[in-house]
């Protein structure tokens, strides 16, 4: 998955012709063939769109004489899916919120390489652990704790007593924030707790694996009530780079912080066997986690051979 900065973006902009008036909003779901446009004047209905047009929850528009054009995006959320295909999923974004639960676990390297696309992106990556009040949430936590709170904020939280929700919904009142996890860790269940006028449906887990099924359909953007705005999504277990190079990995992975600020022997060096490697160094040393390094190899070996499948496909 991916969150990047837009560059110069070519739109049609409505035509000055016909008797309507210009309607700026944000779409805040989209429905397949309409979506929902929340307006400047406050009013929000449903307007009509091609299909495969490419519009996403929190694009700006303007309306006018019913047909809809989009604006610039400052930043957008890709995610690659199970079968390859990339994925506009959000757009307009300040914050990526990272949710897990100790049931169901992440799936291997889910925060990583969610953490990996946010920083590229130069968006605010943050933990948020759910489920506190689950017995033996804290040995859960406490081993997310010890990984990443040095990295990114982490907030620890139940959405069933509200616990730590307060210091959450403080955060999130400074911008959009999107919250991604897989299905079941309880994304719809937190948002309740912070706005329970919503009363979104939430399930319940499988007792086989503790998997969970979903139960939002769409992404939805809510406005908070203490400021700030949240697009609550559907969930999914893996989490596709799109567009990062090997090159790009090691400087964005967390826990290499420390090693990007020396300077490897070799320029495109790739942190593996090459000699004079700043990683290397650190992790024969024990400054970085010996588990640490291997996950950065398997999503380095996960992205390489996606390449590799791209490069046959093309």
């Amino acid at each position: 998955m991916k969150i990047k900065k837009q560059g110069v973006e070519k739109i049609k902009k409505p035509s000055s012709t016909g008797s309507g008036p210009e309607e700026k909003g944000v779409i805040v779901s989209h429905h397949g063939i309409a979506v929902d446009i929340l307006f400047e004047s406050g009013e929000r209905r449903m307007v009509k769109v091609k299909r495969r047009e490419g519009h996403v929850v929190g694009d700006n528009v303007v309306v006018k004489d019913h047909r809809l054009a989009r604006l610039p995006r400052r930043t957008e959320l890709c995610r690659r899916d199970s079968r390859g295909s990339v994925r506009i999923v959000g757009a307009n974004l300040d914050v990526l919120g990272v949710v897990v639960s100790p049931m169901p676990l992440p799936t291997p390297g889910y925060i990583d390489q969610a953490i990996v696309a946010a920083r590229q992106a130069g968006l605010t990556p943050v933990l948020v652990i759910n489920k506190g009040d689950l017995e033996g949430a804290w040995i859960f936590a406490d081993k997310i704790m010890a990984t990443y709170k040095e990295i990114v904020e982490v907030f620890v939280v139940s959405a069933i007593t509200r616990e730590g929700l307060e210091a959450l919904e403080h955060y999130l009142g400074q911008g959009r924030s999107f919250f991604v996890g897989i299905t079941g860790v309880g994304k719809s269940s937190l948002l309740n707790a912070i706005c329970p006028a919503l009363d979104l449906r939430v399930g319940e887990l499988f007792t086989t694996g503790n998997r969970g099924c979903n139960t939002t359909t769409v992404s939805t953007l809510h406005s908070l009530p203490g400021g700030g705005e949240l697009v609550d999504t559907p969930g999914f277990n893996e989490f596709g780079l799109v567009d990062i190079s090997t090159e790009d990995l090691a400087g964005y992975f967390p826990g290499f912080e420390e090693a990007m600020e020396e300077r490897c022997h070799f320029g495109d060096c790739r942190h593996r066997t090459e000699p004079g490697c700043a990683v290397s160094a650190l992790v024969e040393s024990g400054n970085i986690a010996r588990e640490r390094y291997d996950t950065y190899l398997t999503i380095f070996d996960q992205i390489q051979a996606g390449d590799a499948r791209f490069k046959t496909r093309r």
